[in-house]
């Protein structure tokens, strides 16, 4: 894949470039098993907010999602999931963050969750930075098991901190 996206900034514009990078993805999903080996990574688990996170001012210092593999997680193919672009001293990160984790137990087992700390962000993980990540935070992505993005939008998913109802809709959109 390094050698397609060379070769295709070379030859076309940054905007072709993102979509040759996308379809050598999607050839990706639709590839053996055994040929996907250095895509294949755990997902997030064990997801939970981090402690004194604050819901309405930047002061939190700490990105609001802790858990297990965080900067592991990427695309596992054939299986649903949604990725989570964020940061720290962001107070819509962290409303969202609440609304992802709370989400989090009734679907970990049908959706892998990647959580990406801009400020840290792994090696697995930048190149979902370079594919889906817009530029304003937070963003999220629902990719479907067959490697369809059903979503890709940056904001809150409701404007009630409390409310779920849109977020779960997607979660259960990307499952089916």
């Amino acid at each position: 894949m390094e050698y397609i996206r060379r070769v295709s900034r070379f030859f076309l514009t940054r905007r072709m470039a993102m979509k040759v990078s996308r379809l050598v993805l999607v050839l990706a999903f639709a590839a053996p098993a055994a040929t996907l080996g250095a895509i294949r990574a755990s997902a997030a688990s064990n997801l939970t907010l981090a402690p004194g996170l604050s819901f309405d001012d930047d002061t939190s210092p700490h990105f609001p999602i802790q858990g297990s593999n965080l900067p592991e997680g990427s695309i596992t193919p054939g299986r649903a999931t949604i990725i989570f672009f964020g940061t720290s001293n962001c107070w819509n990160t962290a409303r969202e963050a609440e609304r992802l984790v709370k989400l989090y137990p009734r679907y970990r087992d049908r959706v892998s969750f990647v959580v990406v700390d801009l400020h840290n962000i792994g090696p697995e993980q930048q190149e979902l930075v370079t594919l889906y990540y817009r530029g304003y935070i937070p963003t999220i992505v629902a990719i479907n098991s067959h490697g369809d993005v059903l979503y890709d939008q940056a904001g809150e998913t409701s404007a009630n901190r409390s409310d779920t109802a849109n977020l779960q809709r997607l979660l259960d959109d990307t499952v089916h």
